[in-house]
């Protein structure tokens, strides 16, 4: 705990590397404490089409280029999870793998991990047929068959989107209702090429290499069956990665980060980047503006507390 860093950036994503790249060309010095598992979503991404000066690039290689982007402007960089911060007077202390470090300022950009069915044939095959976001995976599915899994409002929005390049896309629930605001079931209901399955979970994802189909149970008759799908998007929600800030930093009942003025928090000096708080677009391109924001307003703050 020698060092005491200008900005600390929890998190190894688009927003987080971004926040890197803008807080080192101010000249400020920068850790970054990547996690154990860095790179956040775009890791288990395959193809990437829609993040600007990139026509199509796996996301690993992305977030690779971006990395090394932001390490060639100096950053300190250590591949180890955040578990606690607290605010003592004017320093931030972090803990992270058995260590402390201070900071006059923390951006938290630790995103948002998808809900899994936490299926051994649905880990296999993320990424090859089986994704959370119909954002950035729709195109690859153009006139194709797939399905959606969830009942609410993100497993609607993802099927309204899917509907408009998908050949068909089949809803699979498992109750005999929907819990999704009125207003996007009414428009599921009359999407033509949108259908549900009530009453059913899936209990495989089978492909070699590939998705192509998903073993369903009817949790009424109890009988299964195969469907042939060459997609599928599992829509039950994301988890915010906030618990190390829980007793400092206001939350809202799912765990984001309440935000003001785009980036700052409840609390002085800590700032928020990308999913952590954003549940709305989720995507790398807003995530990495993010970044910019949380920095250039942490940069500020540094000057303002001089």
């Amino acid at each position: 705990m020698n060092t005491t860093y200008d900005i600390i950036i929890i998190g190894s994503g688009p927003a987080g590397l971004t926040a890197s790249i803008y807080a080192s060309r101010a000249q400020r010095s920068v850790l970054i404490l990547a996690g154990s598992s860095p790179g956040g979503q775009l890791m288990l991404t395959t193809e990437v089409e829609d993040f600007p000066g990139f026509k199509s690039i796996q996301g690993p290689a992305l977030m690779e280029k971006i990395l090394g982007h932001a390490r060639s402007f100096g950053a300190e960089y250590l591949e180890v999870d955040v578990e606690d911060v607290k605010k003592v007077k004017n320093i931030f202390e972090v803990k992270a793998g058995k260590r402390e470090f201070r900071g006059r300022s923390v951006i938290v950009a630790t995103g948002a991990s998808a809900k899994w069915l936490e299926l051994e044939s649905e880990k296999k095959l993320i990424g090859k047929g089986v994704s959370a976001c119909a954002t950035c995976d729709a195109p690859f599915f153009r006139d194709l068959d797939v399905a959606v899994i969830g009942g609410g409002d993100t497993a609607l929005r993802e099927a309204l989107h899917l509907a408009k390049v998908c050949k068909s896309v089949i809803v699979i629930h498992r109750r005999d209702s929907l819990r999704a605001q009125k207003i996007l079931q009414e428009r599921a209901m009359k999407t033509k090429n949108v259908s549900f399955l009530w009453n059913h979970v899936v209990e495989e994802f089978v492909g070699d290499g590939r998705l192509e189909a998903l073993i369903v149970k009817d949790l009424l008759s109890k009988k299964k069956k195969t469907v042939t799908f060459q997609g599928a998007f599992v829509a039950i929600g994301h988890t915010p990665n906030t618990e190390f800030l829980k007793g400092l930093a206001a939350l809202d009942s799912h765990g984001y980060i309440n935000v003001h003025e785009f980036v700052k928090t409840s609390v002085k000096g800590l700032f928020a980047a990308g999913d952590v708080y954003d549940y709305h677009y989720m995507q790398a391109v807003t995530a990495a503006g993010a970044g910019c924001m949380a920095a250039m307003d942490a940069d500020h703050y540094l000057d303002e507390e001089k």
